[in-house]
Formats: C-alpha cells, sequence, structure tokens
C-alpha cells in the first residue's frame, strides 16, 4: 500500500515510536545480563534465583509490539477498492427476433437460447436496476419499459416473436427515448441515473442498408455515446448458421464488424457467443460490470481485528506463563 491509500496518514509516524520503545525493550533486555553478569558466583546465584526463562518470555512482548503496529495502520485509516451494489441505474436489454434468429446452429434455436440466457441475465441483476426489454426486427418496439419487476421482463422474453428484416438502428433509438422517458417521469433527481443498453442480435442491419444512415446503426451509436449511454453488444451465433425460407436453405452467418463498430462509437464493449453456456458467461460478466460499482472504502477493520488478535495473545501468553502482564 502506498501512502496515497491512506485518509490520515500522518498517524504512520507512531511507528517511529514504536521503533523507539522496541530499541529501549533491547536495551534493558541487554542491561539485565550485564548486572547477571556481575554476580560471580554462579553456583549460589543457580540456589537462589529462580529458573531463567527461556527465549520464549520474549514473545509476549513481541505480539504486543505487533499489535500496536496493527493498530497504528488502523488509525492511519486504510482504504480499499470494494464492489457495491448499484441502486440508481436504467439497462435496456435488446434482443434481435429476426427470421435468421430461428437458425439451429445454436441449440435449439438462436432465438431460444437467447430467451434462456435472458431470463437468467434479469434474474442476476442486483434488484436496484430499472430493466427494460425491446425487440427488434424490421422495426422496434418496447415490450417492457425500465423498471424492477423482473416477471415482467421474463414474461414478455417468453413471448417474443419472429418477424422479417432486422432494424439494429432503430432498436438503439428507441431504446434511448426509452432511457430518456424514464429519467423525465423520475424527475427531481439532479443527476438521471446511468445507463446502458445491452444488445442482442445475429446479423447484418438490412433496414437501412447503410449504418450510416440518419436512422443506421452507426448513427444510433454515436448518439448513444453523446448521451453517456454505453451500448454492448453481443454477436450471437456461428458462420455457418442456416435458416429454410420458403424451400430454400438460406445462410446467416454472424456480422461480427458491424457489433464491433456499433460498441466502439458509443463507448461499450463487444462479445461474442457462439452457445448457450457462452451467451451465459457473457451476461455474468455484464451482471458485474453494470450490478456494481467500485468505490474506495474504509479498510481498517481487518487492521484492528488483527491487532486485538496480537494484543490477546501476547496478553494471555504472559499471565498464563509468567503470572503477570509483559
Amino acid at each position: 500500500m502506498s501512502l496515497s491509500q491512506f485518509t490520515a496518514p500522518w498517524w504512520l509516524l507512531f511507528l517511529a515510536v514504536i521503533a523507539a520503545l522496541v530499541v529501549g525493550y533491547v536495551f534493558v533486555q541487554k542491561q539485565r545480563e550485564k548486572h547477571t553478569l556481575r554476580f560471580t558466583n554462579f553456583a549460589l546465584l543457580e540456589k537462589v534465583a529462580p529458573s531463567r526463562p527461556g527465549r520464549w518470555r520474549h514473545i509476549p512482548a513481541i505480539l504486543m509490539v505487533v499489535a500496536l503496529v496493527f493498530f497504528t495502520v488502523a488509525l492511519a485509516g486504510p482504504t480499499a477498492d470494494k464492489k457495491v451494489p448499484r441502486n440508481r441505474a436504467t439497462v435496456i436489454l435488446v434482443i434481435d427476433v429476426s427470421l435468421s434468429m430461428q437458425a439451429t446452429d445454436v441449440e435449439p434455436t438462436r432465438l431460444a437460447a437467447a430467451q434462456e440466457a435472458a431470463k437468467s441475465f434479469a434474474d442476476g441483476l442486483t434488484p436496484g436496476i430499472n430493466l427494460g426489454l425491446v425487440a427488434f426486427a424490421g422495426t422496434a418496439s418496447v415490450l417492457v419499459s425500465p423498471t424492477t419487476n423482473r416477471d415482467a421482463t421474463k414474461v414478455a422474453i417468453d413471448n417474443l416473436k419472429l418477424s422479417e428484416r432486422t432494424a439494429t438502428g432503430e432498436a438503439i433509438f428507441t431504446s434511448l427515448q426509452s432511457i430518456d422517458t424514464l429519467s423525465a417521469v423520475l424527475g427531481g433527481s439532479d443527476q438521471a441515473p446511468p445507463a446502458r443498453i445491452v444488445l442482442l442480435s445475429d446479423g447484418k442491419q438490412t433496414v437501412p442498408e447503410n449504418p450510416d444512415d440518419p436512422r443506421g446503426g452507426f448513427t444510433a451509436a454515436r448518439q448513444a455515446k453523446d448521451k453517456g449511454v454505453p451500448i454492448s453488444t453481443i454477436s450471437f451465433g456461428t458462420t455457418y448458421g442456416r435458416v429454410e425460407i420458403e424451400g430454400d436453405r438460406i445462410p446467416v452467418p454472424v456480422d461480427d464488424p458491424s457489433l464491433k463498430e456499433i460498441a466502439n462509437l458509443s463507448g461499450g464493449s463487444f462479445f461474442t457467443a457462439s452457445s448457450l453456456e457462452e451467451l451465459r458467461q457473457v451476461y455474468d460478466t455484464l451482471e458485474e460490470q453494470i450490478g456494481f460499482e467500485t468505490t474506495r472504502g474504509d479498510a481498517s477493520r481487518p487492521w484492528l481485528i488483527l491487532g486485538v488478535v496480537f494484543a490477546t495473545a501476547g496478553l494471555t501468553i504472559a499471565l498464563v506463563r509468567r503470572q503477570r502482564l509483559p
């Protein structure tokens, strides 16, 4: 630990006092040895003097010195990083329901696996987070406005229906509008709660074709950046996925580059998953990132505990072995 990690580092100067006590203790012991050597009749000394204690007699003093060191560190106010559950945050879970999500390269289908993992994600978020749900294909719809009611979100996830086309930009714009609406409803607070969009998709945007169009995914990602809302994108599926439409087997490979660019433009993170287990791992990571914040907090309690333990041990040994305090 560095001095910058203490709230009252000047207390560490007391370590010099402890060092002086150690020097004094050693000096006193040396003086005792000199006085003992002046008694030249060692035979008589053995008869009149009690048995001399061994080196263990220093253990109580050593334990007390160590305890003083621990107490001093505690007084200096050590701090440490702590993960604290968020009690104010908004998360919009965005799920692609385009026809490519019926591909079976992820068992049983991409959509079924996404639904199962999404419900686990909803259950794993800390209770204070408002979770909303947006589904998108050719258009985007808010299925559940941000709420702490996880049951409503999970019911909506179970009822997702497939549709044609993929409008990734509309999904992001719709999510941003839902976040703005919640912030307006919360009103009075000086600052809106932090928000994030978690977008799961498997394919390239088709509406509009150019992601840089006014309603395109890249444009929406830039707006999210301006609003301070990072987008965590999840590319879900494999490169060999196929779907059968009107008797034709059509390849539907995942589109990593565009989803990665959306994450980069918005200041978010990009993930890939090609199985239900991998998707669960991604959501677990996001739960840690979203549900907790790292803060500097007081860390003196362990030092106090150690000080009490060592002081108690020193006093106990002194009383049991020598019938007096050190």
